[in-house]
């Protein structure tokens, strides 16, 4: 099964990536600032991703896994086909002032062309968690970068 897979390192402490990864708070400032649900083991985070206006979209994610400032990982609950039964981790380890993150969103069934477009707007929302770390800003939805008519 094709995978999507990134690695970024943010300046930042492990803790503050992972808080950033865990909270409400912390994904509505990096990745869409419609976020609603329970980061804890168990439960549903649900994200929707808006353009104009006009809602375009969204995901619920059951959080599967917490291990403090080490992984987080979700499998994709509802959203577009493609990502049903998906999985979204994130590794992260400290080295030196970098945490180093390393991204997978894996058990794609075969590598349709959304699976290109999802691939670089994840690159574009992780460049926007390395920004809110680094500088106290990131770009989320609907504020993040669009790439072509599916945003």
């Amino acid at each position: 099964m094709p995978d999507i897979l990134h690695r970024v390192g943010i300046k930042s402490s492990s803790e503050e990536v992972y808080k950033a990864l865990t909270t409400r708070e912390g994904l509505a400032a990096w990745w869409t600032v419609d976020t609603q649900g329970g980061g804890h083991v168990g439960g549903v985070l649900r994200f929707r991703f808006s353009a104009g206006g006009v809602e375009i979209g969204g995901f619920e994610m059951k959080v599967l896994e917490l291990q403090s400032a080490t992984r987080v990982l979700w499998q994709v609950v509802d959203g577009p086909a493609e990502w049903i039964d998906t999985t979204i981790s994130w590794d992260l380890k400290q080295d030196g002032d970098y945490c180093i993150v390393l991204f997978k969103h894996q058990d794609w069934k075969e590598p349709v062309e959304f699976m290109h477009h999802c691939s670089t707007k994840w690159a574009i929302f992780l460049m926007s968690l390395k920004s809110l770390l680094e500088t106290g800003t990131g770009a989320p939805s609907p504020d993040d970068i669009k790439i072509d008519n599916w945003n």
